[in-house]
């Protein structure tokens, strides 16, 4: 599923790039050499930080 569209980043993405849940949007999405744009993805996107780093 497509987070943000602005920037083109998938959730598999962006549950990669979290390491912990306590972070803020705009650090992973620079992990990821992005930034938001629009500001649509950003609940989205925190609901999926808060649910923590991506478990193998």
């Amino acid at each position: 599923m497509v987070v943000c569209i602005c920037n083109a980043i998938k959730e598999k993405d962006l549950r990669a790039a979290v390491r912990c849940a306590t972070e803020r949007p705009n650090d992973v999405y620079a992990r990821l050499g992005r930034k938001p744009k629009c500001g649509q993805c950003l609940t989205f996107a925190r609901n999926i930080i808060s649910a923590g780093p991506a478990t193998a």
